[in-house]
């Protein structure tokens, strides 16, 4: 058998373990929103969304983990063309003799910023619920505070910031190639800095999650997937712009209804 082949089958066997890491990751995120992610108590023979009333040091940890696994389900996805060709070069790098480069390390860098910024999701809805501006299902109880909300997330996707930011996100090799770290200290850093380029992406999204209800799971669901169109379809650019329009359209009605 030729090196050659060796590093071939290495490399397969890599993408095979990154692989399986993340769809284990994402269908676990996934399993525990479906399951109510901490978030249910019983009610007889119902399950209701906990009080919102009541904001203990138990209850904020709950609410944080919940906004943490809610961002790995919906996140991770379309990253895994970056993780997958981060694995792929590190390999290659390693095997010609450079240090060592952990596709975990730049995972968990990735994942870390989306923490920090679930903790400010966490910040944002006790504010909310301290106003009274949230259901139990943890939407927006204000037609003004949610067409506000989808105006806003419309106008930023045809802004310069975001549009710079999905560039990255839709372009691995070019983010690699212009940010490549070696090592795992290396990784982490690229991880985080590609973390907080697809939280500069993707930020205004995940507050449309106050629109719909944070424990509604079609409209998780929905921002989810469109997350993944966006940065992996060819037309992914103009469908964000799109997707822009509609959401300023949607916001409009909705502030016209309230008046």
């Amino acid at each position: 058998m030729t090196a050659g082949s060796l590093i071939e089958g290495a490399l397969r066997r890599d993408r095979l373990l990154v692989v399986i890491s993340l769809l284990l990751v994402v269908a676990l995120s996934w399993a525990y929103l479906l399951a109510g992610a901490g978030m249910m108590q019983e009610m007889g023979d119902m399950l209701m969304p906990m009080s919102t009333q009541l904001w203990t040091l138990g209850y904020a940890l709950i609410v944080l983990i919940m906004w943490a696994v809610m961002m790995a389900a919906m996140m991770l996805p379309s990253a895994a063309p970056m993780i997958l060709l981060f694995a792929t070069i590190a390999r290659r790098r390693s095997e010609r003799g450079e240090p060592a480069t952990a596709s975990g390390a730049f995972a968990f860098g990735y994942l870390a910023v989306w923490a920090a910024f679930s903790l400010a999701a966490t910040a944002l809805q006790f504010g909310l619920e301290k106003a009274a501006l949230l259901s139990p299902m943890m939407e927006s109880t204000s037609i003004v505070l949610a067409g506000a909300v989808l105006i806003a997330a419309g106008i930023y996707q045809w802004t310069p910031l975001k549009q710079a930011c999905l560039r990255y996100c839709r372009s691995p090799l070019d983010f690699i190639m212009t940010h490549w770290r070696p090592g795992a200290r290396g990784a982490l850093l690229m991880g985080l800095r590609h973390g907080a380029v697809c939280v500069g992406c993707c930020w205004m999204l995940m507050l449309l999650l106050f629109v719909g209800g944070v424990m509604n799971f079609a409209w998780i669901s929905g921002i989810a997937l469109f997350v993944l169109v966006e940065k992996l379809s060819p037309a992914g650019h103009w469908i964000g712009r799109g997707a822009g329009v509609l959401l300023v359209a949607w916001g409009g009605a909705t502030l016209l209804a309230a008046s």
